[in-house]
């Protein structure tokens, strides 16, 4: 007999993330991949995995899906339900954290705080365009001093005096950088600098004038770093929780979004095999009007499915679907 379950999927620009859940909210299976640059690509192979793994013992009820690349997995898997980012967070936050208040989520390309207060999202603010505040910056560094990313949290832990690193810009947090490896400062210390300097920059672009409350959430990629970690407890001077599945929490998000539409009377999810046909997207600038939309095409087996980016709706209501 098979488990009804429910799909979320997150595209974003770094990794593309997969959570499968009953129709409690228990996790039955999680993938996390690189996007790469290939969002179809990426969504293809996880979504292969998966079927791999469960198609025979699962019946899937509803998807949902959510990141940049969200209208894009919901054209080609036929989604349910497409959500933003804050909003699949805070549902994952507050699913598997009681009484959560503040959420902390970094990810590869950009990093974002969301202000929780009865229930409800209160505030939030989101950083894509400075690299300082965000898990990338710890990769580029990491490589630049020799090692692996998955080893940069360890050394942090290790540090007994961390050097005060310029975090602002990266560009600048990286001179002082190297002008502190110059000095003669240990990788501990350094590694350890470049944790807090990375807090600092998250907190003075994204909390400022924000009150931060218990109970506080740390969820994202980065949120398996131990070093960075113990910098927002010292600098919050507060716990800090890390949910069961930080990693894929904006998936998870939108699995039990849908499972929470489960009323509806048919799910719009195209099966398994949508991922095998070949996908194609190109981008198509307009310049009918003053607005000069970018719009984006997916096509398959040489029909279009879907367009949008559009704001006239010209483009999007030709979708061929």
């Amino acid at each position: 007999m098979k488990t009804d379950c429910y799909i979320g999927i997150d595209v974003g620009s770094v990794s593309t993330n997969i959570a499968v859940i009953d129709n409690k909210g228990n996790m039955l299976d999680k993938i996390y991949i690189r996007t790469e640059g290939q969002p179809i690509k990426a969504l293809c192979s996880a979504m292969g995995k998966i079927e791999k793994n469960w198609s025979k013992s699962l019946y899937v009820q509803g998807v949902g899906t959510t990141g940049s690349g969200r209208q894009l997995a919901s054209v080609i898997l036929g989604a349910d339900v497409v959500k933003n980012e804050i909003t699949t967070h805070a549902i994952a936050a507050q699913k598997l954290v009681d009484g959560v208040q503040t959420i902390l989520e970094i990810g590869g390309q950009d990093s974002k705080i969301i202000l929780m207060r009865n229930g409800l999202v209160y505030d939030f603010a989101m950083n894509t365009v400075c690299a300082a505040g965000t898990g990338s910056f710890l990769d580029r560094q990491a490589a630049r001093m020799g090692f692996s990313i998955n080893d940069f949290g360890n050394l942090a832990l290790k540090s007994s005096s961390p050097v005060r690193i310029a975090g602002r810009c990266a560009v600048f947090a990286e001179s002082d950088m190297i002008h502190k490896q110059q000095a003669g400062h240990s990788a501990e210390d350094i590694v350890a600098g470049l944790c807090y300097a990375l807090v600092r920059n998250y907190l003075n672009n994204l909390a400022k004038g924000k009150e931060i409350r218990e109970t506080v959430v740390f969820q994202g990629g980065v949120a398996a770093n131990g070093g960075i970690v113990k910098a927002f407890k010292k600098t919050l001077g507060t716990d800090i929780i890390i949910p069961e599945h930080y990693d894929v929490m904006g998936a998870y998000g939108a699995a039990v979004i849908a499972c929470s539409q489960r009323k509806m009377k048919k799910t719009s999810f195209h099966g398994f095999g949508a991922v095998k046909k070949e996908y194609t997207a190109k981008g198509i600038k307009c310049e009918d009007c003053s607005n000069m939309c970018e719009v984006i095409e997916i096509a398959s087996d040489g029909k279009v499915i879907a367009r949008w980016g559009d704001r006239c709706g010209k483009w999007s209501d030709m979708r061929a679907v």
